[in-house]
């Protein structure tokens, strides 16, 4: 059998082939038409298991099949599997666009809507029905037929773009070298980080050493070298990867921002962003951007703070001014200036296996939830560790993956996937299945992985949300785990930060790889004293993606849609164009200009790649409703099993079975209150006129 069409919980990963996935996906498609031509067939009286429950059957049938493939497009790439999945890739967005379209199949829904069953429904079950008449709406099911074609195209070049966009990133990414002779370069980089490029270099079987555009090589060149010319070579080619050349996006973004239009424009919305916003807690781009614009009210006072700290020390370092490339080198420098705190004096205290066990007992001390690692030699590569999720009765509720470390043909960043959706059944508990991946410096010279503070964050965050996944009980797989409002799936990652500021946390697994001993108090100290440290500068960051994205996708996707030029190159002008327009606005968020010339729209994979398009302010969003929940463990105590216990019931394990809003009320006892966030990221409030 094709391993892609195998139906057991573990995937076999080993043995999917580039060759396996164009057979194998075209087969599932045709297994889920099949299904779904008898489903339409039916003569019987629509009834919810002969509806509804076969639909989602179905649906979960296809997307169990086609996540493998999918995933090692992001982990495992090459060119054989690339083009196998983009080959396949068109018939699978076809399949889902039609889905929704389907006259025959909305005739079914809407048929079974009416009858006395659907109308008696209460609870999950009506609520489902409910958002799956609304869904099919608001794809576009009550269209004419030749808008209902048009959608399809649409979608088909979408997932097309999007997908090559990516693959723009990657291959940029990864066709980077910098070839380092002269150590004296190097001064102030830590010392493992000069013997990773050093061990990159004799991959190559060069002298010296070798410097990638991957997180772990980029990020202590920008903190820590001294040579400023090397920082800004650095700076420049990470920021400036996509903009031209064989791996140019700037056609790809003025065509997608034009079809993104268009698709809600043939809808019937004003803008991309107020379809997809209307079923999110923002409900439309109006509100999101009043949303986005107050909190830049409330934080500029202090990133303007922070830009005259970084000035001052600039000019204290004999730095002529401000550049891009020396604010990460700063800010590192101004924290053991203010609170003697280098921020790789921590990494020896952080070893990704013991933060690791931590994380498992906190998660276990508070939620009730058990992990254990499982034997598992069907992965897609050696550094790859499975593991098992279980309840307090002992079920398996779900099988987990872990990919630490970057590699060449595996995409940057930290994520969390899901393979499969599980949850009750009449048979028992199906297991939920997923992944978390990284791109942390790996084991080197026998000594073992070791994390910055920020990449424990990453962990926390990444495990957030494979527990929301892996831990729901909604009985319904589409309306179960992550399948939430966009704006409110960042809450449960979010909230597991918290917890790696917290002593008594920490003290279960922030120890010295060598000598095991614990986080020593004074380095605490100064940890929690530089929380809040250039906290205005970080948050006006965010706050400046979520802006652009929303003016993209409420201004200037319609414009490109309404003066589009069917030229020679009409593409690329109009992506010049995007570009300068984006510069523009991120020059409103930048100490000068130079700042917003360097801008990251060509490798903005969350927005053109990813699932954040119009979205991207759900962070800080998530972030109100993260820092706001916390505060009740805070009183309660941290790893308090009570508070724990409560929020798995109302929020981790709820999934998409209530409003949002309303599963925070059950918590919470009350609406959000923003002032937790602000207190949290930036401190006691500042009088602008006195910065």
């Amino acid at each position: 059998m094709n391993p892609l069409l195998e139906d057991a919980v573990l995937v076999p990963f080993d043995r999917i082939r580039a060759d396996d996935v164009e057979p194998g996906i075209r087969q599932a498609l045709s297994d889920a038409q099949a299904d779904l031509d008898a489903l339409k067939a039916d003569g019987a009286e629509p009834t919810w298991d002969g509806t509804l429950g076969r639909l989602d059957a179905l649906a979960e049938r296809l997307s169990r099949r086609i996540a493998p493939a999918s995933h090692l497009i992001s982990v495992a790439q090459s060119p054989e599997l690339r083009d196998a999945y983009n080959a396949v890739l068109p018939d699978i967005t076809a399949f889902w666009s039609s889905l929704h379209l389907d006259p025959a199949l909305w005739a079914r829904i809407e048929g079974y809507a009416g009858t006395s069953e659907a109308e008696a429904l209460t609870g999950l079950r009506r609520r489902h029905l409910e958002k799956t008449l609304r869904e099919f709406r608001r794809a576009g099911a009550d269209l004419p037929p030749a808008a209902k074609a048009r959608l399809r195209e649409i979608h088909v070049e979408l997932a097309s773009l999007e997908q090559k966009f990516s693959e723009n990133v990657l291959d940029a990414t990864a066709a980077y070298e910098l070839h380092i002779a002269d150590e004296a370069r190097l001064e102030g980089v830590p010392e493992a980080a000069r013997r990773r490029a050093r061990a990159r270099a004799k991959e190559q079987d060069k002298e010296g050493w070798l410097l990638t555009l991957d997180y772990p090589s980029v990020e202590p060149i920008l903190k820590h070298c001294a040579d400023r010319a090397l920082r800004k070579e650095i700076y420049t080619a990470h920021a400036l990867r996509c903009r031209e050349g064989a791996f140019d996006n700037r056609s790809l973004i003025a065509r997608i921002l034009r079809l993104r239009d268009e698709l809600a424009s043939v809808l019937g919305y004003a803008t991309f962003a107020d379809y997809q916003l209307e079923d999110r807690m923002a409900r439309s781009g109006a509100r999101a951007r009043a949303f986005e614009a107050d909190l830049v009210d409330r934080t500029r006072p202090y990133w303007q703070r922070d830009v005259e700290q970084l000035r001052e020390h600039a000019s204290f370092l004999d730095l002529d001014e401000l550049r891009p490339w020396d604010v990460a080198f700063l800010i590192e420098k101004l924290r053991k200036a203010h609170f003697d705190l280098d921020a790789e004096a921590l990494r020896p205290y952080f070893p990704l296996d013991r933060v690791l066990a931590g994380m498992f007992e906190i998660v276990e001390r508070v939620f009730g939830f058990r992990v254990r690692e499982r034997e598992n030699s069907e992965v897609w590569h050696p550094d790859v560790q499975t593991y098992e999720l279980l309840d307090e009765a002992g079920t398996v509720l779900g099988v987990f993956y872990t990919d630490w470390f970057p590699r060449k043909e595996k995409r940057p960043g930290a994520w969390m996937d899901a393979f499969a959706t599980g949850g009750p059944t009449s048979d028992g508990f199906r297991p939920h299945v997923g992944t978390i991946c990284g791109n942390f410096t790996p084991p080197q010279d026998g000594t073992p992985a070791l994390l910055t503070h920020e990449e424990v964050e990453t962990t926390f965050h990444e495990f957030g949300h494979l527990l929301h996944h892996c831990t729901s009980r909604v009985e319904i797989p589409s309306r179960a785990g992550i399948h939430v409002a966009w704006d409110w799936v960042e809450l449960p990652s979010q909230i597991m930060e918290n917890w790696t500021w917290q002593r008594e946390a920490l003290d279960l697994f922030a120890r010295h790889h060598e000598t095991g001993e614990r986080l020593p108090a004074e380095l605490y100290g100064k940890m929690i004293g530089a929380r809040r440290f250039m906290g205005g500068w970080t948050q006006m960051r965010q706050l400046s993606f979520g802006t652009v994205d929303l003016d993209l996708h409420l201004n200037e996707a319609g414009r490109l849609r309404r003066e589009h030029r069917h030229l020679e190159n009409a593409d690329l002008h109009e992506g010049i164009e995007v570009m300068e327009h984006a510069r523009g606005r991120f020059a409103e968020f930048a100490p000068t200009p130079e700042f917003a010339d360097y801008h990251l729209l060509t490798s903005f994979s969350h927005l053109f790649a990813g699932g954040y398009a119009a979205g991207y302010y759900s962070y800080l969003w998530s972030e109100v409703l993260d820092a706001d929940a916390f505060t009740r463990f805070q009183e309660s105590g941290v790893l308090d099993p009570t508070t724990g216990r409560a929020y798995v019931r109302s929020i981790l394990s709820r999934g998409d079975a209530e409003d949002p809003e309303v599963l925070f009320r059950e918590f919470m006892g009350r609406d959000p209150d923003p002032e937790a966030l602000l207190e949290r990221n930036l401190g006691p409030a500042l009088d602008p006129t006195a910065v």
